[in-house]
């Protein structure tokens, strides 16, 4: 076969993924929707960091369904699935694994065996993340960048597509622990999950008084997923899309191309992470409608998610009242005069 001919059959292929993208995403909305009411941005946010092979962030007060979205959310895909309740003595090894001594008893040697813990999963759900010391919090660092464990020097790595889908009270402050700047850096998305209104609460309260109890059916395997997060690391970025993200990015840093309202408000802007992760995000954003161009509009669509945990704001902010998703909103403006 020419090469000219396997060019073809590749193009030929991606196509055919574009348009599976699209499928699983309108598919899986579906299936999040027969227990999930409203909430219609935060499902299509975890898509793009499914897609885009990210760890999110849920962030509401209780109540809101955070866990149940991430347990509907591994019920619609084939995928090993692990929950982990985060309490103050949970402990590294809870999280990762231990090592035991086993006896051989034809032998009578004993030798350590490692027994994989809950991270050795494909879904990992870390269910009020906050609530754990930064000992614990720690043990999560490894896995969510390197994809690996290491245990005993021995490195064991993490089965394929792996995500960390993390939830947290925002106003429970008592016997908690703030994540730290460095772990946060790793979730590309922080989702925030808002009352739902009043139509959607009846919704809700309808739902789950009564007796039926929707299915929610599987719609891609492990190995298509991977296949899509391959296909969306190689939709081209335009030049001008990067140049924008790179700039958004910089733009919130104090310093000579800090936009106006960071010179005003912010102490600490988002690191380079951040322009990764708005250049990927439009592409995930882009596969997820069948579309292999993304646009300028899928990187500010994904600014809020990818920019709000990263962003440390100063005293005049706070006494303002302004918070980070009010600075990006007002950055974003500003990025509409931006050549």
């Amino acid at each position: 076969m020419s090469p000219n001919t396997d060019t073809i059959s590749e193009v030929d292929r991606d196509l055919e993924l574009l348009e599976r993208a699209a499928d699983v995403a309108n598919s899986m909305r579906a299936q999040v929707e027969k227990r999930i009411v409203g909430q219609h941005q935060v499902i299509d946010e975890m898509l793009t960091a499914l897609l885009a092979n990210g760890h999110a962030l849920l962030v509401g007060v209780p109540g809101l369904a955070k866990t149940l979205l991430v347990q509907t959310v591994a019920d619609a895909l084939d995928l090993g699935f692990s929950r982990i309740q985060f309490t103050p003595d949970l402990m590294p090894t809870d999280i990762t694994g231990t090592e035991v001594i086993e006896e051989d008893r034809t032998t009578g040697k004993r030798v350590f065996r490692f027994v994989k813990g809950p991270i050795f999963a494909n879904i990992v759900l870390a269910d009020e993340i906050n609530r754990t010391p930064p000992k614990t919090q720690a043990a999560l660092l490894e896995a969510m960048q390197e994809r690996a464990v290491t245990a005993a020097g021995e490195t064991y790595r993490l089965p394929p597509p792996f995500f960390v889908l993390a939830t947290q009270n925002p106003i429970e402050q008592e016997g908690t622990y703030p994540l730290p700047e460095a772990q946060l850096d790793r979730f590309m998305l922080e989702l925030p999950i808002y009352y739902p209104s009043r139509e959607e609460e009846e919704e809700v309260a309808m739902r789950t008084t009564g007796e039926q109890t929707d299915q929610v059916e599987s719609v891609i395997s492990a190995q298509e997923l991977i296949e899509l997060q391959g296909l969306v690391r190689r939709i081209p970025a335009p030049p001008s899309l990067v140049s924008f993200a790179v700039r958004l990015a910089r733009a919130t840093r104090p310093g000579q191309e800090a936009a106006r309202v960071t010179s005003r408000y912010v102490a600490w802007g988002a690191g380079p992470r951040a322009s990764q992760y708005l250049v990927l995000g439009a592409k995930a954003r882009a596969a997820a409608r069948g579309s292999a161009m993304p646009s300028l509009d899928d990187v500010r669509s994904v600014a809020p998610a990818v920019l709000a945990h990263r962003l440390v704001l100063n005293f005049e902010a706070e006494a303002d009242g302004r918070g980070t998703r009010d600075v990006i909103r007002e950055l974003l403006e500003e990025s509409q005069g931006w050549t």
